[in-house]
């Protein structure tokens, strides 16, 4: 029988528009767009590898919930509201992903307020990190 495991921060967002931050289905884990707010203080830095660092924070705590690491991403979404920003973010990025080297779109759509530089979501694969992995190099 499949089982579903939704996780909730306790995030005032997550309530008021009816989301999980986590959604796992049997191994395939989906985590939704995360912000760089900290969790515990509630604040979001100003600067875009900050926010980028505190996202990564988010998106592991949520993973560690359910068993799973940044080590099991199979696809990774970016969301940069500003295109000045996508160098440096997806510089910092490639550091977090190096070795696991998931799929990835990056886009620059407005976010929901100018305070948020960078969000991320990403889907994940529970055992993916000890999955036997073939890499195919297509063109050169």
């Amino acid at each position: 029988m499949t089982k579903i495991v939704k996780v909730k921060t306790g995030s005032k967002f997550e309530e008021s528009a009816s989301y999980s931050r986590l959604v796992a289905v049997d191994n395939w884990i989906y985590v939704s767009n995360t912000a760089g707010r900290n969790p515990d203080t509630q604040e979001i830095p100003e600067d875009v590898i900050d926010q980028t660092e505190q996202v990564f924070k988010n998106i592991e705590r949520a993973l560690a919930s359910v068993g799973a690491t940044l080590a099991d991403v199979v696809m990774s979404r970016v969301f940069i509201q500003d295109p000045a920003h996508i160098h440096d973010v997806m510089g910092f990025i490639g550091t977090k992903f190096k070795g696991i080297n998931p799929a990835s779109t990056a886009t620059c759509p407005p976010l929901g307020s100018t305070v948020y530089k960078v969000e991320i979501e990403v889907t994940a694969y529970r055992g993916a990190s000890t999955a036997n992995v073939e890499e195919i190099i297509i063109g050169q």
